[in-house]
């Protein structure tokens, strides 16, 4: 059985700690310079630090988006941020850019150079291009079809990795500006407003109006979800599994790097089609967009499309956080995400155990007070819950 790297995306320390807790192989993600997504938190140095130590405790890898398309006045100080990024045990830099490659592969003996899917891979003439640059990995064009990926490792040629799950852009591989030229902000320098993701009204050459006020027009795409193709991409002997979202939440991030966990390590103990149920039904339950499996079984048209509303669907499942738990009461001491009440049938989920459902029968708010509900975000309050549970585990509502 193939066992490919699962790599999470990580926006700041305690989101790498939870993407490492549920599961990831290796996480990724951007420091305050020469990295796309700007408005994620991202890692300072010594951030970098803390985060390579915790990765190591648990045997899993750190790898740095250095991802942007640098200008003249971006490149000031990038050899020395690649030397320090090598020097505190970053296994990996992701580059969009054959001069980064170039200055990473000179200036760092140890760490890994791999090629961003910003760079449209979809051929194995590209990857045998790039191996002769000397870059270790190469991140697949999300344009690929399945059949594309295993064309290209048949050659053996490169190490590849693939997305599986997140965000999708309307152009080729991210290399978009629509966000320049609406708002200043450069999409491949860290700075993309996801203009695609607004709604438009529509008119025709004569200026007539062709949309309708209610249902605005988004160039926007469903979001990815290759499950219906993981079987087969592992089987094709994808190194790498790779998840986006570094904006996400922990909840997201603890959903759905646990699914795919899951899933990577059952492959010999359900049958396929149960094992894709299993991950679809588990990966619905994130604060998710609606999905679609992306390139690799045809070409999208309208269905992988979202249309109107966007499709932007918070389900607002996630309640709570587990901090601390008293057996001898069975009352745990829960951080509140979204309201909840007496009655309610919740889930509690984590990393070391099965999904364990219970009804709400008893809640103590934070000045110790029985209540039915509570309902403001971040409240520490104590919740019965008629059976263990660990501290970082998730607790969500089970919809009817």
């Amino acid at each position: 059985m193939n066992r490919p790297e699962l790599l999470a995306p990580a926006g700041d320390l305690n989101r790498l700690k939870t993407a490492i807790d549920y599961g990831a192989d290796a996480v990724y993600l951007g420091g305050k310079s020469f990295s796309l997504r700007a408005r994620a938190s991202n890692f300072e140095i010594q951030d970098m630090i803390e985060a390579v130590h915790y990765a190591k405790l648990h045997q899993s890898k750190v790898f740095v988006t250095v991802n942007m398309i640098p200008h003249q006045e971006d490149l000031i100080g990038l050899k020395e941020y690649l030397i320090t990024l090598e020097s505190i045990g970053i296994d990996a830099v992701i580059v969009a850019s054959y001069y980064v490659a170039e200055l990473a592969k000179k200036f760092t003996k140890k760490m890994e150079v791999h090629l961003s899917t910003q760079l449209s891979a979809t051929n194995s003439h590209a990857l045998a291009f790039y191996k002769e640059l000397g870059v270790d990995r190469v991140v697949l064009a999300r344009e690929c079809s399945l059949h594309d990926v295993k064309a290209i490792n048949s050659k053996n040629i490169l190490p590849t990795e693939v997305f599986i799950h997140g965000g999708m852009c309307v152009n080729i591989s991210g290399r978009c500006t629509l966000s320049n030229y609406m708002t200043l902000r450069d999409a491949n320098r860290g700075g993309c407003a996801q203009s695609c993701r607004w709604k438009y009204e529509c008119f025709d050459e004569q200026m007539n109006k062709l949309s309708d006020d209610q249902v605005l027009f988004s160039m926007s795409s469903k979001d990815l979800n290759a499950t219906p193709v993981l079987k087969d991409l592992i089987d094709a002997n994808v190194v790498s599994l790779k998840i986006e979202g570094r904006m996400k939440s922990e909840y997201y991030l603890a959903t759905v790097v646990g699914a795919y966990r899951k899933f990577i390590e059952g492959q010999n103990d359900k049958g396929t089609d149960e094992l894709i149920q299993s991950t679809m039904n588990e990966l619905s339950k994130a604060e998710n967009r609606l999905t679609f499996s992306g390139f690799y079984l045809n070409l999208p048209d309208k269905d992988g499309h979202l249309y109107g509303v966007n499709g932007a669907g918070v389900t607002q499942e996630f309640l709570g956080v587990v901090l601390n738990y008293d057996a001898d009461h069975q009352l745990a001491t829960i951080q509140v995400r979204n309201h909840f009440e007496v009655g309610m049938t919740c889930e509690v989920f984590g990393p070391t155990h099965e999904n364990l459902q219970f009804i709400v029968s008893e809640i103590f708010d934070s000045n110790q007070e029985k209540v039915n509900r509570v309902y403001k975000p971040m409240e520490v309050v104590k919740v019965k819950i008629p059976f263990e549970v660990e501290i970082k585990d998730f607790v969500r509502k089970i919809n009817p």
